[in-house]
Parts: C-alpha cells; structure tokens; sequence
C-alpha cells in the first residue's frame, strides 16, 4: 500500500502489474526460443549455401507467431493449449457421463469423490476429531478444509470501519502464510437462486403477524418476492502443503491422520484471525454441506429445492454430475452452462477497498467470485524479485545501447519488483492472488447475455478480465476447489 490518510479514512491502495517473465529485450524465453527455431533454417542455409529463399518465410511466420497478439497473447502461447484441446478431443476427455447402468455401473472406490475431469482424482477424508470432511489432492499433495463465513455489508460500513477490516484481512492472509504450511486460501463468494425459504424463515422468528394490514402487506411482499430473489454465500477454503509440512504431520503421526491434525491447527489459527477481523466463521464443512457446495456449483439451479428440501442432496457420493460437456468457451453440466473469466489485471490506479463492489453487488446473474491467495517463501519469493529485478536492469541496460528508451510500463513494473523487495525484506509476507470468475445460466443466449454483464461490472471495477478459451474444465474445477 502506498499513500497515507488521516486515521477513520480509507487508504488508497496499488496493485503490482502481472510479470510477463521477460528475458530479453522484454521477450519472454517462448518467444526467443520460437525466433531461435525460426532462425535455424536460415542459419543452416547460410552455411550450405542452398535453401535461403526458403527459410526466410519460416522465419517470418516464426517473428509474427511470436510478436503479433491474438486474442490478448502472443500466437504462440496458444499452441500448448489448443495443443491440449485436441489431444482431449481425440481421447474423448471433452464429454463425461456419470455410470448409472450397464456393466459399467460399478461402485466408486471408497473415498473418491464422484467429479469429472482434474477433480476426478480427489479423495475426501473425514477428520475423526471433527467430523469435518477434507478433500485429499494425492497428486499436489494438498489437503483442503472448507469453512462458511458470514460479514456484514462492507458497502454499507463508515470509512474509518471499512479501512480498519481491510487491516484486520491483511493480519488473517499474514496469520496464514506465517506457518509456511499453507498452499492456497481461497475466497469463494457465490450468488445462488433462492428459494424464498429463509425470508420465510425470517419473517416466522422476527415479524410481528398481529393480521394488520402491514403485516399481512409485507408477508405477501415475501411470498412474492423469495422466489426470484438471490442468496450470497461466503466459504473460505484451507489447503495445507502436505510435503511443505511432512516434518509436522509425521510427528502427528504421519498420513492423512496426521495430515488432517495439523490442518486442524492450521483452522482453528484462521478461525481466531477471523473473528478478530469481525468475520463469523463456521465449522469446516461435514459431508452433506460438502455435497450440496460441490452439487450447487455445477448445477446452481437445484438450490432451491435443496433449501427446501434439507434432508436431500447429502449424499456425498452422488454430488457430482451427471454430464458434462466442454466446449471451447464455455462448460455445460447438467441443466446448467457456465463460463470461466480470469482477472488478468486488477486496477493499476490507486484503488479503494471496495472496488469489485460493482461485481459482486451486480444482481440478475448467477456467478460466483473465487479469489485464490498463494503464500510464497520468502527464499524463493526474494529469488524470482531478483531475477525479475536483474531482467529489467539488463533489459534497460541493451535497449540503451541500441538507441532505445524504457516504455512508462516497464519502469512501472521495475517499481512493482523494488517495492515487493522492500516489503519482504521488512518481514512482510508475499502471496499471489488468482481470481476467477464463473458466470452460470440455463441457456447459451442468457450465457453469453450475463458474461457481456459481468465484463461491463469488471471495467467499472476497474480489473481485466479475459475468457479462459480451451480451458473452461479446468479453470471450473479450480473455481469450485483449489488446486
């Protein structure tokens, strides 16, 4: 953060700018490298002495693939994706269809949760203290606890107030990565369709129905008005580095068992932190709560019935879907379609605490918000600043000698690399943050009329978003868990 205020004001704050990794001149290494496989031919025709008229277009398409953007990134950073897409498509990996007849209608292994695609490898295990299930990634390896929150409305909050929960966050994300034990801490804010079951609710513990005219007006406005209204709902997802902690886990008795103890620990250290900083944390979520999180998130559309319905949707084993179908801008599951938009850049001005308000206050589609923080260790958090640092003074150095001037981004972001510096280096942590967000809808037109919404609420939010082509499977899983 930059800048100072008066104390009951809000403090302005900055984002760093996405590194882009460069290596020289500001090209990335697959971009030199595809100028240097261009290159060749011409080269080995220069030395033969034969060929030459025909290496040099090879070497033009090579420039152009590396240099000419297509779709927000270079042309060649596309090759690996559609690379991945087609081997998908010839493999059948596109569409999944859960096994409910036939010969193939075998039980699932004990454990295995019923999800398509990269989730299909996740296992759950139950905490035998808590009861609280965990999702066991055998491939990070990483074991996640997920947890309810509710706040209050920030919007409606004084100034003074909003500054100092935005200080009490901070110290939850310093708690956090203070251990070195966590992988990721993931933030998800879903809008869901309600059910008009809590209003009810609402109106039974808290109104007066004396059948006055107001009473019998505002329990008519409810019955209308809960089934077209939303509902917001906050989790919060733990995911502990099982190798970063192997040291801790095997003196807790090694395994997932001493796995799941010190996740425990690492809950209950969040669950302070977050009361401190005014937030109402639940108990990590037992099997039925993890199976309508997971069931609402592929198919948002069955919420209401299951708020209705409390005793339906439980079963852990059946939560996945049914069928899914990928495409190459957006996912179908079940009765539901959804598409995947990543924030490429958050606001490069100085920004207030607030401003995804547009975004997450935005109502007639459903969508849900994930924000994905990464602690990283210091040692290897002050190696890639001095690399990057390294890269920019050599960049500056080389444009010098050919005549050439430093552009306003690249000094912004050499900016960027000396202030983290100075962070860490003052015993700050460093973390790196991922947002993702998923907008669902029954049909392709109100699919692509909500996207067109939410793009236009993230530029009032002042952050760039770009749709995941090619990689809408992957970047759901990672909206609905972290990975």
């Amino acid at each position: 953060m930059t800048g100072h205020t008066p104390t009951g004001q809000l403090r302005a704050v900055k984002f760093s700018r996405l590194s882009k990794r460069a290596l020289l001149l500001g090209l990335t290494a697959t971009q030199l490298a595809t100028i240097g496989i261009g290159g060749l031919p011409l080269v080995v025709a220069l030395y033969t002495g034969t060929g030459a008229l025909y290496a040099i277009p090879v070497l033009i398409v090579a420039v152009a693939a590396a240099l000419i953007p297509v779709g927000g990134r270079q042309a060649v950073t596309w090759v690996p994706i559609a690379g991945s897409w087609a081997w998908r498509t010839i493999t059948g990996q596109l569409h999944y269809r859960a096994r409910i007849t036939g010969r193939s209608a075998r039980p699932r292994p004990a454990g295995t949760l019923a999800l398509p695609g990269d989730a299909a490898s996740l296992r759950q295990y139950t905490d035998p203290v808590t009861d609280a299930v965990l999702v066991h990634d055998p491939h990070a390896p990483t074991l996640t606890a997920i947890l309810p929150v509710t706040h209050p409305a920030f919007v409606l909050l004084d100034p003074g107030e909003q500054q100092r929960r935005v200080t009490a966050w901070g110290r939850v994300l310093a708690t956090v990565s203070r251990s070195g034990h966590i992988a990721a801490l993931q933030v998800i804010e879903r809008t869901l369709p309600g059910s008009g079951a809590s209003l009810a609710d609402w109106w039974q513990t808290h109104g007066i129905d004396d059948g006055s005219f107001a009473a019998r007006t505002y329990a008519d406005l409810i019955d209308r008005a809960g089934p077209t209204g939303e509902q917001h709902a906050t989790s919060i997802a733990l995911s502990l580095d099982m190798n970063a902690a192997a040291r801790t886990i095997r003196a807790a008795g090694g395994g997932l068992r001493g796995g799941a103890a010190v996740l425990r620990q690492e809950v209950e250290t969040l669950t302070i932190a977050l009361r401190a900083a005014d937030l109402t944390p639940g108990a990590p979520y037992d099997a039925g709560q993890l199976a309508i999180h997971l069931r609402t998130a592929y198919d948002p559309a069955i919420g209401p019935a299951l708020e209705r319905h409390p005793t339906l949707g439980r079963e852990l084993a059946a939560a996945g879907p049914i069928a899914v179908t990928e495409t190459w801008g957006s996912l179908r599951a079940d009765g539901a379609r959804h598409c995947v938009l990543w924030i490429s850049q958050w606001p490069q001005a100085q920004s207030y605490p607030g401003l995804l308000a547009p975004l997450l206050l935005s109502s007639g589609v459903q969508r849900s918000v994930a924000l994905t923080y990464r602690p990283v260790r210091p040692d290897v958090a002050m190696r890639e600043l001095r690399r990057r640092r390294t890269g920019h003074l050599s960049d500056a150095t080389q444009r010098a000698r050919m005549g050439q001037t430093t552009d306003a981004t690249d000094q912004a972001e050499l900016s960027d690399v000396l202030q983290q510096e100075a962070d860490l280096a003052a015993g700050h942590s460093l973390l790196t943050a991922t947002g993702l967000i998923t907008i669902s809808a029954t049909d392709v037109e109100q699919l692509e009329h909500d996207v067109a919404a939410v793009e236009q609420a993230a530029i009032q939010a002042g952050v760039e978003t770009r749709r995941l082509w090619g990689q809408q499977a992957q970047a759901f899983a990672r909206s609905v868990l972290p990975g």
